[in-house]
């Protein structure tokens, strides 16, 4: 009991080793990055407050109401800075961790949106600086009444700044959502263009909540949610019309494969892989693909009739006499796991059934691992 235990851990840790490994090497190129900018985190505070600044009546200035204030606040930017700066390596971490557990087809997906979600993010900070900065801070110095100084704090600058830079970062990631939402099957491009009345007044919510309480920071936030979220269903679509001519091709492999498997089915032997379990050439090797219907339907039906042939054997013969090791040996009992795993599955008690599939995929031959790995993923739809 202690060996089956040992086999089950030890993958789990070596996850924990990796997953440690990967954090240790992403806080190490943060600290770096940090020790690197920190000696000019004074310059990198004049460059985020340049926008407030330029627009700041002549004779003011910014203020530090906290004792701390000056030290703490060029760390804290510095910090985020060397974090914003290191977004793309710490996604790389991320990334060569989930990768190993991927479908060939979803790491085609997953690295351009991965990439994409970093460069729009980018964008959004920029968008925020460049556009909506300038825009917010001149509106707010001119509407100040008269005998008031604009001595802005810069704690509370950052604060504001830093709320801006994450609203229109994750605003940007709009196209992204909507194409990762269109990916998982749980919408259409139809139904999302058919919900733009309703998308329109979400995104000027968003931009309420967000955004400070005036109406030109909400209206420069909401309209690029909008267009972003018209350019994510237009991409979307084109996504789709790809995923379908796959799923053509994938339909027409696996009725060709079938009506083969059909056919030999009821002489193959355990031992030998069925027709569709011979990647085709040019295949990739690391995608796996589900077996239909009717091909799982025939290979049960396949390893119960030997089952039932093996049995009607044993019972013909003499009891007494089965004391040898070919007598005790008789009838595959991985094949006997993988029929007690469809009346399993119909009697609906899926946990036991998936057991009996983990020891079927460490025990199995080609053609019972193929088999189990086909059944659990059935289990998972279901």
């Amino acid at each position: 009991m202690s060996d089956k235990t040992t086999d089950i851990e030890q993958p789990f840790m070596s996850h924990l080793l990796e997953l440690r490994d990967r954090l240790l090497r992403a806080v190490l190129v943060v600290l770096v990055i940090f020790l690197l900018l920190f000696p000019f985190g004074n310059d990198i505070y004049h460059f985020i407050a340049e926008p407030l600044m330029a627009v700041m009546p002549e004779g003011t200035s910014m203020i530090a109401t906290k004792v701390a204030s000056p030290f703490l606040t060029p760390f804290k930017l510095s910090l985020i800075a060397a974090i914003f700066l290191a977004m793309p390596y710490l996604l790389y971490q991320l990334w060569g961790f989930i990768a190993p557990g991927l479908y060939a087809h979803e790491k085609r997906m997953a690295m351009p949106l991965l990439a994409s979600s970093v460069v729009l993010f980018y964008l959004g900070a920029a968008f925020a600086y460049y556009v909506v900065f300038p825009l917010v801070f001149r509106f707010f110095t001119s509407v100040t009444p008269e005998g008031v100084a604009v001595m802005t704090d810069i704690s509370e600058y950052l604060d504001f700044v830093l709320t801006l830079f994450f609203a229109f970062g994750l605003a940007f990631e709009i196209p992204i959502a909507t194409i990762l939402l269109v990916w998982m099957g749980m919408t259409t491009p139809a139904k999302l263009a058919a919900k733009r009345p309703f998308v329109i007044v979400g995104a000027f919510v968003i931009g309420m909540l967000l955004t400070p309480p005036d109406v030109i920071s909400q209206t420069l936030l909401a309209l690029p949610m909008w267009v972003l979220f018209e350019s994510g269903v237009i991409f979307s679509r084109f996504f789709v019309r790809e995923i379908e001519g796959d799923e053509d091709e994938e339909q027409n492999e696996e009725e060709d494969d079938s009506s083969v498997v059909a056919g030999s089915s009821a002489g193959a032997s355990v031992a030998t892989p069925p027709v569709h379990a011979t990647p085709d050439a040019g295949a990739d090797e690391d995608e796996f693909r589900p077996l239909s219907e009717k091909e799982m339907e025939a290979e049960l039906d396949r390893l119960e009739a030997e089952l039932d042939e093996e049995e009607s054997s044993w019972h013909e013969e003499d009891s007494g006499e089965k004391t040898g090791p070919e007598e005790e040996e008789a009838g595959d009992p991985v094949d006997r796991k993988l029929v007690r795993v469809n009346e399993l599955r119909e009697a609906m008690d899926y946990d036991a059934a998936r057991k009996l599939l983990y020891d079927v995929l460490a025990q199995g031959n080609e053609n019972q691992v193929l088999v189990a790995r086909n059944i659990l993923s059935q289990l998972d739809d279901e």
